[in-house]
């Protein structure tokens, strides 16, 4: 036992490498995301806990997905218990990988190569170029296969390019996934959730997503699950392929019947997009609906880096053609954004005076329109005379197009139901100006990834029309008689590029205005103590597994 006059030494100093990894990772705020449950049967809590069980298979899939050597670099990882080590994991769990996602994918592992552009679904060291070349030359219904959601391309043992279905590719993992959705299905006493399950569990093995897509768009009842392969960002050679996530949600009925009413405006809004009538959609999909849901859950590709606040699928035109597509808000998901990072960033980029008009109500409405856009424009295109889909036609373009379309649209739809009185005219005093702080919110994921540089292309845009003004502090402002020509503007601009399937354009758009311009980087560079986006804890699913 030490004597009275002993002196404790202090823990030795971060290294430097350690330092700059907690540094990073204390960009993500820890936040507790979970959601009520008391009103669940003990039946559904036993369902959530084997749902969330797929999730975290679907969790490993999606890293083989990200890089063929994510998992023996975990393993690694998992080994080294110095302080460093540990903080060096917990920054790969984040990223679901070795490079920073923040920072431009630049590496934090030694010894890791530069992020794939097309992840893991190509052969290593394919290029763009040749794969390209490849699939260019296949029959049509080969390269169909080829291009399509739910296949990987690998090299046969001549070293020829080969299609693997996902079924295949990711045998094991989606066998077990499968088996997990069955017992949660046989638990359920909600027939469409059963449904669903039994179905999405079938396209596992069988790798025909449609019709458990066709299922989720009628799920019912509290537990809305979202589990599956769906987003595309990760493959960026071409957005072609698609990654396994999964939302394990609760459905929030109070918020869910608020926002009803906008379903029944979207052909409205449909026919008066300011584009050319031809590019139009006269029969929206009939069944579209808009759900508000709290989180207890998310894996794969809706748990790395900057979380998911909401989202809009499936991604299947023909199903979005035949039945419309269904809007998820996480709403939970969305209050910690706002409080989190939304509320101090506004006090760094806005006056004083515009800092009153931040509105959480502008924010999650807006993100509402922003996931019921992605439903409307261009989708089935004719491109000289070629039946396509602008995702096929955008490539690697696709992504932060799109979603550029969907937040810019979705400004001048809110502004058109304002107008129309659907929305509270009170709206038109918080709508842009939170808007413009959330772009500071959006440009710090990174204009590496799609949100990021669609963000960056609106900003720079309305900045240009003169919508959006820097002032002479360095603080930004919205000028209220240049806004709404500017969000016009580039609505029809960038629908317009998507109707023509005009891939030139596109990437001519993105090169010079998905950037990040010196008197934004000033601003940024203000909001370093600002955490960029949350690290959320899972409380709900903690205690559901426990009771296991």
């Amino acid at each position: 036992m030490a004597g009275a006059g002993a002196q404790t030494n202090p823990p030795p100093a971060a290294s430097p490498a350690h330092a700059d990894l907690q540094r990073k990772a204390a960009r993500y705020a820890p936040t507790d995301v979970g959601a009520d449950l008391s009103r669940l049967a003990p039946s559904d809590r036993r369902v959530l806990a084997k749902l969330i069980e797929a999730s975290q298979i679907v969790d490993a899939l999606f890293l083989r997905q990200v890089w063929s050597g994510n998992e023996a670099m975990l393993l690694d990882l998992v080994r080294d218990d110095t302080p460093e080590g540990r903080a060096r994991l917990h920054y790969f769990l984040i990223n679901k990988g070795p490079w920073d996602r923040l920072d431009h994918n630049q590496p934090f592992v030694a010894g890791a190569p530069p992020k794939p552009a097309g992840g893991n679904f190509y052969p290593e060291g394919a290029t763009r170029v040749e794969l390209e070349s490849w699939m260019q030359k296949l029959p049509a219904a080969a390269r169909a296969r080829a291009s399509g959601f739910f296949s990987v391309i690998r090299r046969d043992a001549t070293g020829a390019f080969s299609v693997v279905p996902y079924n295949v590719e990711y045998q094991n993992e989606l066998m077990r996934a499968a088996a997990l959705l069955r017992e949660a299905a046989a638990l359920a006493t909600e027939p469409t959730l059963t449904a669903y399950l039994t179905s999405r569990a079938d396209a596992f093995l069988s790798n025909d997503y449609y019709d458990s897509d066709v299922a989720w768009m009628e799920v019912r009842g509290a537990i809305e699950p979202t589990i599956g392969p769906y987003e595309v960002y990760e493959d960026e050679f071409f957005n072609y392929k698609a990654a396994f996530e999964s939302f394990i949600t609760i459905l929030d009925e109070v918020e869910s019947a608020k926002l009803q009413k906008f379903s029944g405006e979207l052909q409205d809004i449909e026919n008066r997009l300011p584009i050319d009538p031809k590019h139009r959609n006269p029969k929206i999909g009939a069944l579209a609906p808009l759900v508000v849901v709290n989180e207890i859950y998310a894996a794969g590709d809706a748990n790395r880096g900057v979380q998911t606040a909401a989202f809009n699928l499936p991604n299947d035109e023909r199903v979005i053609r035949e039945k419309g597509a269904k809007r998820v808000m996480l709403k939970n998901v969305q209050d910690a954004k706002f409080a989190v990072t939304l509320v101090p960033i506004s006090k760094v980029v806005l006056s004083v005076a515009d800092q009153g008009r931040l509105a959480f109500d502008a924010f999650f409405t807006h993100i509402v329109m922003h996931e019921m856009m992605h439903g409307l424009g261009p989708h089935n295109i004719v491109v000289n005379g070629r039946e396509t889909t602008v995702r096929k036609e955008m490539q690697d373009a696709s992504s932060f197009l799109e979603e550029a379309k969907a937040d810019i649209s979705g400004l001048h739809a809110l502004q058109y139901l304002i107008d129309k009185g659907v929305v509270p005219r009170s709206m038109q005093d918080t709508l842009y100006t939170t808007f413009l702080a959330s772009c500071f919110r959006s440009i710090r994921f990174g204009i590496n990834e799609a949100h990021g540089k669609g963000i960056a292309v609106q900003l720079n845009y309305l900045l240009d029309q003169g919508g959006f003004v820097v002032k002479p502090d360095g603080t930004f402002a919205v000028d209220e008689n240049k806004i709404r020509d500017g969000v016009v503007g580039l609505t029809r601009d960038i629908m317009t590029m998507q109707a023509e399937g005009d891939y030139t354009k596109a990437k001519a758009l993105g090169d010079r205005l998905g950037v990040v311009r010196p008197e934004v980087q000033k601003a940024l560079d203000r909001l370093a103590d600002v955490p960029v986006d949350i690290e959320p804890r899972f409380t709900t699913a903690a205690q559901l597994m426990a009771e296991r």
